[in-house]
């Protein structure tokens, strides 16, 4: 899953004003931001395998460190430590669903991946497989990024039309991910996935968390 994550920052965005939308854009995709360096180090692996999903050809054969269950627990509760270290924000329940955002990375995975999430190390694969259903992967995508979008601008300022342009843009990048050609090489696959993370993480700043961007995209009625 990739665009689908951040409709889980929108809804919790929606749940507690206080964070900052580009923090919850990283959050639901630490799993995967933490796996695009490890690939890049060879410490996890990824095969380049065309037609080994309907939707996909990337053979995750080894990611122990950030995609097991155990591993995403350890991640989400780091996460959740580290933000109410650096933020100090009021009461616990920013950085519980800061923790919540990153865990939920693995829920929404073990829906689409065929069986290579491991419970624990390299052991005990699991995974839906709605990959190989290419309509209601997209459609699942879909669904959850324009339903946290829809969550996210209810009672709010009209000016959202920046907002849902992006939302579409995203999925536009999804449908070429789920119909386009193969990424060349597992370096470009997760150099651009970490490129991806990064830009999508400002440019959701740009329109909604810096000092500028809360008028734009409306205020928290």
């Amino acid at each position: 899953m990739f665009v689908g994550h951040y409709g889980v920052s929108f809804a919790a965005k929606r749940i507690d004003d206080s964070i900052p939308l580009w923090v919850l854009f990283l959050a639901v995709q630490l799993l995967d931001v933490i796996w695009a360096p490890l690939i890049l180090l060879g410490v996890e692996k990824v095969r380049i395998v065309p037609g080994f999903t309907a939707t996909n050809p990337l053979d995750l054969y080894y990611m122990p460190y950030t995609h097991s269950l155990v591993a995403a627990l350890l991640w989400a509760g780091a996460a959740a430590a580290t933000y109410g270290l650096l933020a100090r924000p009021s009461g616990f329940r920013p950085g519980l669903l800061v923790g919540v955002a990153v865990f939920s990375h693995w829920i929404l995975d073990f829906v689409v991946h065929r069986p290579d999430l491991p419970l624990f190390d390299n052991s005990a694969k699991v995974g839906l497989g709605l990959w190989n259903r290419p309509i209601l992967a997209f459609g699942l995508e879909a669904t959850l990024l324009l339903g946290g979008v829809a969550i996210f601008l209810r009672r709010r300022a009209a000016r959202s039309i920046p907002l849902v342009a992006f939302g579409l843009i995203m999925l536009a990048i999804q449908a070429y991910i789920f119909f386009g050609p193969p990424p060349g090489s597992d370096v470009a696959l997760a150099a651009t996935a970490l490129g991806s993370y990064t830009l999508f993480a400002f440019v959701i700043w740009w329109l909604t968390d810096r000092s500028g961007g809360r008028h734009l995209a409306g205020a928290a009625a």
